[in-house]
């Protein structure tokens, strides 16, 4: 199973080194492909998403990427372990010099979409996703980032703990007058926050609608960021 993993491996072009086995197909995020693998010096699990750096523009998107989730972090966030470069070598800030970045993440079983494919959730089930996805919006907005990109494939679920995570922030941007994207990705101090929310979400879209104990298939995800995040660019 390994061997085979390790040449799906090969086939997409991931270079990692030794310490990452067993690759497995996850999907696509926003500026990536995922594979699932085993970090054999952590010993877990992990989702690796691949990020090519062809251009400048795909370097800003994947320095903002990365800026944006070492800001990040939360219960309800996919938790990201570490960024590394060809090789799994350390990147040390110096992700214009390399044409690839490898984003080591938390490996989530499944997401929302596929979920739902399933059928309508039960009402409290549906309830408890609401909560700890409203959780992790609250936090996201407080450290004045919007995510710009919500929807049931990007919040992943763990079906042994029902615990509900917010990824892919491939779109994200941060609201900050005092922030730039030039510079270097690795994690400064953590800013100061002067409100715990700079940006309140919409609410519901549309009333929620119960059918027999179940939450309508869709009424979940009618969740949506503000409007003006879509002028960010």
């Amino acid at each position: 199973m390994a061997e085979k993993g390790d040449c799906l491996a090969s086939v997409y072009g991931y270079d990692l080194g030794g310490r990452f086995v067993d690759f497995q197909p996850l999907g696509f995020g926003v500026n990536g492909l995922v594979l699932s693998a085993v970090d054999s010096r952590a010993r877990r699990k992990v989702a690796v998403k691949k990020i090519t750096l062809s251009d400048a523009r795909s370097r800003k998107h994947a320095l903002r990427e990365i800026k944006i989730i070492q800001r990040l972090d939360h219960d309800n966030i996919v938790k990201v372990y570490e960024v590394l470069g060809p090789q799994g070598t350390d990147l040390q800030g110096e992700l214009f010099k390399f044409s690839v970045a490898y984003i080591v993440q938390e490996y989530m079983e499944t997401d929302l979409a596929r979920l739902l494919e399933r059928g309508t959730l039960a009402e409290e089930h549906a309830k408890l996703f609401m909560y700890q996805l409203l959780r992790g919006l609250k936090y996201i907005h407080s450290a004045n980032v919007l995510h710009r990109d919500l929807k049931p494939a990007n919040i992943f679920i763990s079906t042994e703990d029902l615990v509900l995570k917010i990824g892919d922030f491939g779109l994200a941007r941060i609201v900050d007058q005092h922030y730039s994207h030039k510079g270097s990705a690795l994690p400064g101090p953590a800013m100061p926050w002067t409100r715990s929310v700079m940006v309140k979400p919409q609410g519901l879209v549309g009333a929620e609608s119960l059918h027999g104990g179940t939450l309508g298939k869709w009424s979940i995800l009618r969740w949506r960021e503000p409007a003006f995040s879509r002028l960010l660019g």
